[in-house]
């Protein structure tokens, strides 16, 4: 079996979205998706990317990683940057962490001996997410998740609910969608996953109207959703000019449009266990842009 992946895009940015929303995260964006949700902001990840091998990815992903992005440090001679990267203890791969570590400390991987005597050791990023696209319509997204985890790194990924979830390896975090009404893929929603789902793992709801809340709010009662992991409620935030494709779905008539606003006070007022998000990167950076 080849051992490459159609890679859209690789790039270091921050977490937009999810718990680890405002964390510094590599970002491995993958070629192609079978849904057309009507808020669809990445249509170009459709058809647009370039094969690259598993190693190549990886060798991306540590570059982006640190340390510090590739910044020259004040290090001893023959002090290599991707042995600090490559040695350091899966066990502290959820925090950014500069500073002795406590395997450090006890001689452990996260050495710090190639250091100058008084600097800190520097870890490198430890977060990295793979996106689409749907990620998992490639087989090879689930070796790389694997490659990933035994590098050391924390690996999210972000799908779209359509597809089994059931062979991702499972120290990886698995953010999924619940399609919603509004997006015009509510029946590809596979609620055979939920069973499969950890408590590290987060589900998200991406609302553009009032039924889809309700939907949404029917779907937790039914299934107990806030009894197995974070629940997001993502405001959909309109398409720039630039996103918008012919190949997206409609959103279906009779809906009523919601704002941002009107979806935090209706969460409020129901008092709903969930986390109330927008995509922090378009509030940061134009909507259209690529690459946040």
């Amino acid at each position: 079996m080849s051992d490459t992946l159609v890679v859209n895009e690789i790039y270091l940015s921050l977490q937009g979205e999810s718990t680890f929303a405002g964390l510094p995260c590599v970002f491995i964006r993958l070629t192609a998706c079978d849904l057309r949700c009507s808020y669809c902001d990445t249509a170009y990840a459709f058809t647009e990317g370039k094969k690259r091998t598993l190693a190549e990815i990886l060798k991306g992903v540590r570059r982006r990683a640190g340390p510090f992005h590739g910044k020259h440090l004040s290090l001893t001679p023959g002090f290599s940057p991707v042995t600090a990267r490559t040695e350091r203890s899966p066990a502290v791969s959820t925090a950014f962490r500069i500073g002795p570590t406590a395997e450090a400390v006890a001689g452990g991987a996260a050495s710090i001996t190639g250091l100058k005597p008084g600097v800190n050791e520097i870890l490198r990023l430890p977060l990295v997410e793979l996106t689409g696209g749907e990620p998992l319509l490639q087989k090879n997204s689930l070796p790389l998740m694997k490659l990933l985890c035994d590098d050391g790194f924390t690996v999210l990924i972000e799908t779209s609910g359509a597809h089994d979830i059931s062979k991702i390896d499972p120290r990886v975090r698995r953010i999924m969608d619940l399609k919603c009404p509004a997006s015009g893929e509510v029946a590809r929603n596979c609620f055979e996953n939920i069973a499969h789902l950890k408590a590290t793992d987060e589900i998200k709801f991406v609302i553009g109207t009032v039924e889809d809340y309700e939907w949404a709010k029917q779907q937790i009662a039914a299934h107990k959703l806030d009894s197995i992991c974070p629940l997001l409620f993502s405001w959909v935030h309109p398409l720039a000019p630039e996103q918008q494709s012919k190949a997206l779905k409609k959103v279906p008539a009779g809906l009523t449009p919601i704002s941002r606003r009107e979806l935090a006070e209706k969460i409020i007022a129901d008092a709903l266990p969930v986390r109330f998000q927008i995509q922090q990167h378009k509030i940061i950076w134009p909507p259209e842009q690529r690459g946040v």
